[in-house]
């Protein structure tokens, strides 16, 4: 059975309401927005004795 059998025409409606994309956002994501998106701006971790501590 999918999910569009059981939902009703209403609760159809105000999902592709809210998980539609938006026509334009306010500002555009800068540089350091993406390089977090990517994952490039993550901690980095190290064994140190037996813990784990961030490098710094």
């Amino acid at each position: 059975m999918k999910m569009r059998d059981v939902l009703s025409a209403d609760t159809k409606h105000q999902l592709k309401k809210v998980l539609s994309p938006s026509t334009k956002s306010d500002e555009p994501l800068t540089r350091r927005d993406w390089e977090e998106i990517m994952g490039i701006r993550k901690d980095t971790y190290k064994r140190l004795g037996g813990r784990i501590r961030r490098k710094q």
